[in-house]
């Protein structure tokens, strides 16, 4: 049986190949007698996933050693509150606004710190990423929160901004929740990052927290135990039962991501060659037809969710039932901003996205 191709933003689809070894492994994990959900996570069992779940993980993204690598509980939502309890001292946060999450995270910074918008641009409905070298940076700030890809909107920052070069001497925070491992991140402009694993890594329930070591040790009186960078990385993230099965599920995509081979590369620079070439054909239907638009940027355009609307919204529905019997689904746009959105994360093949535009050129041609 041909499985549908799923565009959903996030729990989202993932590697056949992943979900495919894990259920062979339900029952009894490499002999164990236990499936991994049924294992102590003190255990040597689940000790050694988790070590070379972490292992893979710094090694795909080439995070230097001074950077901790956490697994956590909360989710993006969780980490706009365990950030500014870890980094913040109580003191000015900047942020860069260019779509809902961005938003999100301010709003709920203000309950633990000063929060200042740098820049943002809602003026023109979170259509792009303001330039750098327009934010107004506070001179106090204990750090500068951005989220490089806005899964919503569909803007991304594709190149991350030098503050020293801005005059800022404060670390970046970046939310790189949906285009986690799609790309390589420089970590030398990057003091902490942070991603939900339901998009680009495994299900819902683990968050990846990236955290340079100097940057520890100063979270907030009222910052609960479990949420401490600093208590978390002196546990090997087991100060509390972490999620292990979504720890193993990542572990198997990180060993899948080093499989990945595209045009002479391999691991994320495949991934992010194939993610291009899935991208950009995408946007050149959508930009040689008078039937959808996509009113993002061209320099930020999000290569991991692509929203679009079809100019007479009349036929939404329409659209949504045809696509849905043709094997493409979850393609309805978020109710905030209405339209469509394709999320084509790293498990989605260059296959699937080449039959949405084969649906979408014969929907533009019956309904004209």
């Amino acid at each position: 049986m041909t499985r549908p191709y799923n565009f959903s933003a996030g729990p989202a689809a993932m590697p056949e190949e992943v979900l495919k070894l894990a259920a062979s492994e339900m029952l009894d994990w490499h002999g164990s007698g236990m499936g991994v959900m049924e294992m102590s996570h003190r255990g040597s069992e689940f000790i050694s996933i988790y070590e070379r779940a972490v292992s893979d993980f710094r090694e795909l993204l080439k995070i230097p050693t001074e950077f901790k690598i956490l697994f956590m509980q909360g989710g993006g939502l969780g980490e706009n509150a365990i950030v500014p309890l870890n980094l913040s001292k109580g003191g000015v946060v900047d942020f860069v606004l260019s779509g809902s999450w961005g938003q999100k995270s301010f709003r709920e910074a203000s309950k633990y710190a000063s929060t200042h918008i740098a820049a943002s641009s809602e003026d023109a409905g979170f259509t792009y990423l303001p330039e750098p070298s327009s934010w107004r940076l506070s001179s106090d700030s204990t750090y500068v929160h951005l989220c490089t890809n806005e899964t919503i909107h569909g803007v991304e920052c594709h190149t991350l901004p030098d503050l020293k070069h801005l005059g800022s001497n404060a670390p970046l925070v970046i939310d790189f929740s949906s285009h986690v491992l799609s790309r390589p991140v420089d970590w030398s402009r990057v003091g902490a990052a942070f991603a939900g694993a339901q998009k680009n890594i495994g299900p819902a329930g683990v968050t990846l927290v990236v955290v340079r070591e100097d940057l520890l040790g100063e979270a907030m009186e009222i910052c609960p135990s479990a949420f401490n960078y600093k208590l978390v990385a002196q546990a090997d993230s087991m100060y509390n039962t972490p999620p292990t099965y979504g720890i193993y599920i990542a572990g198997l995509t990180f060993q899948w991501l080093k499989r990945q081979t595209e045009n002479g590369l391999q691991g994320i620079a495949a991934m992010e060659h194939r993610n291009s070439v899935k991208a950009e054909l995408l946007y050149n239907f959508l930009d040689n037809s008078q039937f959808y638009q996509n009113k993002v940027h061209h320099s930020n355009r999000s290569r991991m969710n692509i929203p679009f609307f079809l100019r007479d919204e009349s036929r939404n529905e329409a659209f949504l039932k045809g696509a849905k019997d043709s094997g493409l689904l979850q393609l309805k746009g978020h109710k905030s901003v209405g339209g469509m959105r394709a999320s084509i994360y790293n498990a989605m093949p260059l296959k699937g996205v080449q039959v949405l535009i084969e649906y979408l050129r014969e929907f533009e041609r019956t309904s004209s």
